[in-house]
């Protein structure tokens, strides 16, 4: 009988790195790192109010300099004054992480960013509730696991 071989499992980013550079590429970013590693770039300031779209670049004219491309950034509303008077340092953020004067100007565009919803942490259950479940626990020899399932047990209990 024949053993089998050795697991070779890829990482997940490898394997839809393809798929999800030719996404980006539709939207004009060379690298995906501009979206993905947003927060580093911009500073968490910037980038709990703005996050990059697309990258505009203009169409080369023959036997002139590559012009430098804009930047399209989702702004929430209020803070796109804000944002528009830091355009300076942005550019400068970007390019610097690129390596090179790749970005020439910023264009903003209020909407709502896309943001996973974040959860509101659950409130710790009621004292009362949790000692009429220890109460029904008392088989449990170990004090710290017969708590911590008195308060799961009041937990559920409420919702």
């Amino acid at each position: 009988m024949s053993k089998p071989g050795p697991i070779s499992a890829k990482p997940l980013s490898t394997l839809l790195g393809g798929v999800f550079s030719e996404a980006f590429a539709k939207q004009g970013f060379a690298s995906r790192e501009l979206v993905t590693r947003w927060a580093e770039i911009a500073g968490p300031d910037i980038a709990a109010h703005a996050e990059p779209l697309k990258m505009q670049w203009p169409r080369p004219v023959e036997g002139q300099p590559q012009t430098p491309a804009t930047l399209v950034l989702r702004v929430e509303g209020p803070m796109a004054l804000e944002i528009q008077h830091m355009s300076g340092v942005i550019l400068q953020r970007v390019n610097r992480f690129l390596g090179w004067n790749a970005v020439g100007r910023l264009a903003l565009r209020q909407a709502p960013l896309s943001r996973p919803a974040t959860r509101q942490p659950s409130k710790p259950p009621d004292t009362a509730a949790v000692a009429r479940v220890a109460a029904t626990l008392e088989a449990v020899e170990d004090d710290g696991l017969r708590e911590a399932l008195a308060r799961l047990g009041a937990s559920i209990k409420r919702n």
